[in-house]
């Protein structure tokens, strides 16, 4: 395994990053757990989830995730083995049942202890804010149009301060934001600094892949220059990019399967840059899910991708991405690829 800092701290973390978000849904506590025990035995020290996990979101399953890996923690009395981060929910009409509150200082708080009290530990190594507290282009949207209902206010300051009031505590460590625009990501590192006693973002998790590389839009200059690292989510695509879904496949219990709506990667022009890299991959002698994530892997501003499987043998081939080097050739042909079709899946 390949290990790299958590940017402004002496924490080491793995390059590759256990996803949680299927515990609870498609996979099983007893899954969970084994996934867990792989993934740590394989050098993978950093783990990802969120109070919203299992996706999709439902108030019967609400924070199963959360509960799954804190059971684990119990179970095997290793949680200083492992760097772990966690998100709150933002509002929003489809998780009413989690909050319907913006990141207020009630809000947030309540997220945090309610995410220790599951996770059953004293502490989260790194909090994020899981998407933004305004109206703004996230999740697939490509621009940004001005709402005439926008009554969003600047709460940017407020938010760090009761984040750095849990620090204080000693709940949580450091802190993130996620699915974050340009704009947003400055505010936040502005803040911080013309407030010095303010927390810094240190990182920010926002989908990254051969199918949706927008983060190099605005965003990638941002990460060098601030020294903020990249959490790299969806680095398959939805699993689009293992080549299962080719030639019309839909693999029973696959999570295009089992969730039609999760089609973000899978349009007419997405399937179209997928089989042009599915070629490449084939061409070269590579696995098509490994040249996928060592694309991912190989970029500057990424600290670490989130990789997220259902059983071992993807959970395998996914961790062992962090191996493979690609050619000159093979990187100069993804570049052809992308100037081709840019960006498919955003």
């Amino acid at each position: 395994m390949n290990y790299t800092n958590l940017p402004h701290t002496n924490i080491e973390v793995s390059k590759i990053c256990l996803g949680t978000m299927t515990w609870g849904k498609q996979n099983s506590e007893a899954e969970g757990h084994e996934q867990m025990n792989y993934a740590l035995e394989q050098g993978v020290n950093f783990f990802d989830t969120a109070e919203l996990y299992p996706i999709p979101a439902a108030e019967e399953r609400y924070a199963h995730t959360e509960k799954i890996i804190g059971s684990w923690f119990k179970k095997n009395g290793n949680r200083d083995k492992v760097v772990l981060a966690s998100k709150i929910a933002g509002k929003s009409p489809a998780t009413s049942f989690i909050r319907t509150t913006g990141f207020n200082r009630d809000s947030i708080t309540e997220a945090v202890e309610g995410s220790l009290k599951r996770l059953q530990t004293d502490y989260i190594d790194l909090y994020q804010l899981h998407w933004p507290d305004r109206p703004t282009n996230y999740f697939g949207k490509r621009g940004y149009m001005p709402e005439v209902t926008d009554f969003w206010e600047d709460n940017f300051h407020q938010i760090l301060e009761t984040l750095r009031d849990l620090i204080r505590e000693g709940k949580i460590r450091h802190v993130g934001v996620s699915n974050e625009t340009p704009w947003g990501t400055m505010r936040y590192l502005e803040e911080s600094k013309v407030h010095v006693t303010l927390p810094r973002m240190i990182t920010i998790q926002n989908p990254y892949s051969l199918l949706n590389r927008t983060f190099e839009v605005g965003l990638s200059e941002i990460a060098h220059r601030e020294n903020l690292g990249l959490l790299a989510y969806s680095p398959l695509g939805f699993g689009v990019l293992s080549g299962k879904y080719l030639g019309g496949k839909m693999p029973d219990n696959s999570r295009v399967a089992l969730f039609p709506n999760y089609n973000r990667y899978s349009g007419e022009t997405a399937v179209k840059a997928t089989e042009m890299y599915h070629k490449l991959a084939q061409e070269n002698g590579l696995s098509f899910a490994q040249m996928s994530l060592a694309y991912v892997n190989s970029r500057p501003f990424v600290t670490s991708t989130i990789i997220g499987a259902t059983n071992l043998e993807q959970l395998k081939e996914n961790i062992e991405s962090v191996d493979v080097v690609l050619s000159d050739e093979v990187l100069l042909g993804i570049e052809v690829i992308h100037n081709a079709i840019p960006n498919p899946a955003p």
